[in-house]
């Protein structure tokens, strides 16, 4: 049987940097009462309060979630309120050296939008993000930009050398996650497998990128079982079939 379900966040349970709607919510709500969950995305701890904890029922069941912030380079859990038990944060000299870096890849890719809204490089602490159209881009403008992740493979082809003691990886929308080697979803998963007691063969993976080079991908590396989801709307109708499996009649 199944006890942990793992997810990530923007293109698997909303859309990127949005809240869970409604009937996510609630179909969330009634996994967390016959299973663990855990969400884990490249969104700083923040992002996790809006789109997700603000939706959920502040009771008991929060007892069964896990949040991991920045690709598993962070860990909150709830007992009596929310407190984190791990930071993955880098060094002021890997942080200059990646921002760095990224600057470059950026100039020389080309990819250079005529528009952003808001910054376009984010240091999360334990996480460095660059949103190709800055963080407060609005949806429809995220959708055309990169579809088929031509711009963003490139940038993370132009980092590979330089950046060679980092995972970089492409997530969400318009992102490219850095954090350092190791410390991605795959870490995030076996730190889940050491702090709850569950194996990996009893937890599922779901999510929007679990191609190579996207950010969900290192989950496969663990043996996890992995389902792959176009959108939230898939994942609802996913995860409406797990709850049907592990409710008892």
């Amino acid at each position: 049987m199944k006890k942990l379900i793992i997810f990530d966040l923007d293109g698997t349970l909303a859309e990127s940097k949005a809240s869970l709607d409604d009937e996510m919510a609630g179909i969330l709500s009634r996994l967390l009462e016959v299973a663990k969950v855990a969400i884990i995305s490249g969104g700083d701890w923040p992002q996790f309060e809006k789109q997700v904890l603000a939706h959920l029922p502040q009771n008991q069941v929060l007892d069964n979630l896990s949040i991991l912030p920045t690709c598993g380079t962070k860990y909150y859990q709830y007992h009596q309120g929310w407190k984190q038990l791990y930071a993955e944060n880098f060094t002021a000299d890997e942080r200059d050296k990646i921002i760095k870096n990224l600057n470059s890849a950026i100039e020389t890719s080309g990819f250079k939008p005529e528009k952003t809204w808001g910054k376009q490089i984010d240091d999360r602490g334990s996480q460095i993000t660059f949103s190709g159209l800055g963080q407060e881009a609005p949806l429809s403008a995220k959708k055309d930009w990169d579809p088929d992740f031509t711009k963003r493979k490139k940038i993370q082809e132009l980092l590979a050398e330089p950046l060679k003691g980092f995972s970089v990886n492409i997530g969400g929308a318009t992102s490219i996650d850095i954090t350092k080697t190791g410390i991605d979803k795959a870490y995030g998963i076996h730190k889940l497998q050491q702090t709850l007691d569950i194996a990996i063969a009893e937890m599922i993976f779901i999510g929007d990128a679990l191609f190579e080079g996207g950010n969900d991908h290192p989950a496969r590396t663990t043996g996890v079982v992995c389902i792959q989801v176009r959108d939230p709307e898939e994942t609802k109708r996913v995860v409406e079939g797990i709850i049907a499996c592990l409710t008892k009649t």
